[in-house]
């Protein structure tokens, strides 16, 4: 017994080592990387559609979200690492949680677009409507989704200027 407490003391400690000595390389992660860690961007603040971006693993894929108020609809376009080209990608739905009060998840499905090379099963466009897509107001949120086997999230939020109410 004492044997085991010193040797689960012994691997604490070096576990405790590792983690204070660190390591200079950052993690890849989903676009959460503190802000003087991301690296610095070389496109526009908006999207090819007009709407803000969200960034999904090292700008693996840009996910720009746009919104229809009289339609009650949200349109997010999947866009390549230049942030302006398409990119298909094969997922059955994307997760739209919009910070709004109450909090509101809405389920995005595929609407491929042919003029963009898109093919069933891949899509570089998804919809979904909600009545408070209707409201008229800066919307700002989370986009999730997979890509294969890969959970991608990334955080956008509209400018006033980005869309004219």
């Amino acid at each position: 017994m004492i044997w085991k407490t010193a040797r689960m003391a012994t691997l604490g400690l070096c576990v405790l080592m590792l983690v204070v000595a660190g390591c200079d390389k950052a993690p890849k992660d989903s676009g959460k990387l503190a802000p003087a860690a991301k690296k610095e961007h070389d496109h526009p603040d908006k999207g090819p559609h007009g709407g803000p971006f969200a960034e999904w693993g090292d700008e693996e894929y840009h996910v720009e979200f746009t919104v229809d108020h009289d339609k009650k609809e949200a349109t997010v376009y999947i866009l390549g690492p230049d942030a302006k080209t398409h990119k298909a990608i094969d997922t059955r739905e994307l997760i739209l949680a919009l910070k709004t009060e109450p909090l509101e998840k809405i389920i995005m499905k595929p609407v491929p677009q042919a003029d963009q090379g898109d093919k069933d099963g891949n899509s570089s466009r998804f919809v979904g409507t909600h009545e408070v897509l209707g409201k008229k107001m800066e919307f700002e949120g989370t986009v999730s989704g997979k890509v294969g086997k890969t959970p991608y999230s990334g955080d956008f939020k509209e400018k006033a200027e980005a869309h004219k109410h």
